[in-house]
């Protein structure tokens, strides 16, 4: 049972580092070599775990969309519906990108990449959208929000908050740690953003 237990430590330090290296540095960049070096460890360790680099960017795909969901749904925990939600899933997002700015770097980075990892990460992803796509549909039919395209305005805030985390990548490479003024303010953006498309105006239809 240790030794499971220390193959399983292995293998879940060599996710976050792939993680960090992938989301800052970029996957064609880092050689399994080099992060071999870096944990401390050698490359064939990782190819114990890992048949490939290419397995091993699925797998931090994988994880990566996983922690994703999971800090959005424990955001919604005890939020009802509505607007609240909204608000609720943004600062989620944005808490995480500044915890870990490597994880929306590394979506950035897969959509970049292209197919077939982006497929891979939109697979994943999926439930999220899905589920976003609902209450946005629901939302509607209440009267509480415009009709709107969802996937666009899904793909508008996405592209806002990997915006955000970039902003604070690049400060951080500069040395200047980014103040919670700047990231309030982001947020902000969004949300007014958000609003301003989905807010029914009061006496306004809902067409």
């Amino acid at each position: 049972m240790a030794g499971s237990n220390a193959a399983g430590s292995t293998a879940e330090r060599i996710l976050d580092a792939a993680l960090h290296a992938f989301g800052t540095v970029g996957y064609e960049a880092i050689s399994l070599d080099a992060l071999a070096a870096e944990l401390g460890i050698r490359k064939q360790t990782i190819l114990y775990h890992f048949s490939s680099k290419e397995h091993l960017l699925d797998a931090v795909i994988d994880e990566a969309g996983a922690e994703l969901i999971a800090a959005v749904d424990g955001g919604l925990d005890g939020v009802a519906s509505g607007w609240a939600r909204v608000e609720a899933v943004v600062r989620s997002v944005f808490r995480l990108a500044v915890r870990r700015p490597e994880l929306p770097g590394l979506l950035r980075e897969v959509s970049r990449l292209g197919a077939p990892a982006a497929t891979r990460l939109r697979e994943r992803l999926e439930p999220f959208v899905e589920a976003a796509t609902a209450f946005f549909d629901r939302e509607v039919d209440a009267g509480n929000m415009r009709r709107q395209d969802s996937q666009l305005l899904l793909l508008t805030a996405y592209s806002a908050v990997i915006g955000a985390a970039t902003e604070v990548e690049v400060l951080r490479a500069l040395g200047v740690e980014p103040t919670a003024r700047t990231l309030v303010r982001r947020r902000r953006e969004l949300l007014e953003l958000l609003s301003s498309a989905l807010l029914q105006v009061p006496g306004a239809g809902g067409g």
